[in-house]
This record gives C-alpha cells, structure tokens and sequence, in this order.
C-alpha cells in the first residue's frame, strides 16, 4: 500500500458514492478509514474488506427495486450509512451508493483497527488484536456502530469516511464469492467481495 501524505484526513465528498458501479466503489472503499464518534471516544480502522450488492441482483436486499421498512434508506442518495440486524444480534454496516431510486450499497466486512484500540477491546470483549475487527459483526462492535446510525450522512461527525492517502493497487486486491447468501442462486457466484491480498484482519480466505 502506498501513502499520499497531503490527502491524509480528508473526508470523502458526496461525490464518490455517486457512482452507478457499485463493483467500482467497493474497491476504492479499501484503504480507506471508517471512524466513529461517540461523545468524546473516537474509534477507527482501515477498511480491508468490503461486498457489493446491487437491486440487479439476487442477493440485494432491494433486488428489483423493492423498498421494505429495513431498506428504505438504500433509495435515498448515496453517501448514508444502511444498517441492519442479522440472525437479532449482529449489527451489520454498509455504504448507501448510486442515485437516488437506484438502490445499492457496499457492506463493510473488516477493518483493520487504527485509534481507540482499548475501546475495541473493551467493546468487542476480543483479546487478539487481529480478531477485532475481522468480519462484519465484529467491525460495527469495536467501531460501536448500531441501529442508531441507520440514515447517518457519511461526512458527518458521528460516523464518517476519510483518505489517508492510501492507494490500494488492482494487484492488491482479490475478488471472490460473497459469503452467506447461497439463496442468491446464480448471483452469488459473482464475484463481488474484494479484500486487501495478505491483509491479517480479513473474515475469511477466499473459497473459489
């Protein structure tokens, strides 16, 4: 990875989740720095892996564009955090993408942690330092993302994208299957979850 000091701490604009390939956003999402704030505790980490999902395609939650309670803020703008409760207990995180009606977002599926890292511990309840962070439950833990951030503009001061400078080169990064959503028939063969190569804090290798 290499390191471009004069963009360090930049917020990202709105501009980059105003992107009709969501493929596209999920690879430059790598690099990046997700930080939360909650009052006077700020928690950050690299993202290291992330998972496309489109209203195209099966395992979406908006596929053919069906808005539902849960899902609604995914037909909004992009740029807003979408999150969601699987099996009631895991808070799951993503970026809202695309224009407004065109319903897609790219699921945060590790982090490699950076500030507050007694405050991951704390709150991930995990001693290995390379086990926080390393799958989409674990993020939203140690990054004390839950329901409450549904909608949350990502270029707030609670919740928020930065570039540090980091370019992760397309030799960098490997492509395979998404996990868990075998139900998605034919469309969870794509290969639309993409992870920094040899990066400790990753969820899972690849298994295609």
């Amino acid at each position: 990875m290499k390191r471009i000091k004069e963009k360090i701490g930049k917020k990202l604009d709105t501009s980059f989740y105003d992107n009709n390939d969501v493929t596209l956003i999920a690879r430059q999402l790598l690099g990046k720095v997700l930080i939360t704030k909650t009052g006077k505790v700020l928690t950050s980490g690299i993202i290291v892996e992330t998972e496309a999902y489109s209203y195209k395609e099966r395992g979406c939650h908006a596929y053919q564009n069906k808005m539902t309670k849960r899902n609604a803020i995914m037909f909004g703008d992009g740029g807003y955090a979408y999150v969601y409760l699987c099996y009631g207990m895991h808070h799951l995180f993503n970026v809202v993408t695309n224009k407004k009606g065109l319903a897609e977002a790219v699921l945060i599926r590790a982090i490699q942690p950076l500030d507050g890292m007694n405050h991951m511990i704390n709150r991930t309840g995990k001693k290995l330092v390379n086990a926080i962070g390393n799958g989409p439950g674990k993020t939203s833990s140690a990054l004390g993302i839950k329901l409450n951030h549904y909608g949350l503009p990502l270029n707030g001061n609670v919740i928020w994208i930065e570039d540090h400078g980091t370019i992760i080169g397309s030799e960098e990064i490997v492509s395979c299957k998404r996990i868990g959503i075998d139900y998605a028939g034919k469309d969870a063969h794509r290969k639309w979850r993409f992870f920094i190569k040899n990066n400790a804090w990753i969820s899972k290798p690849c298994n295609d």
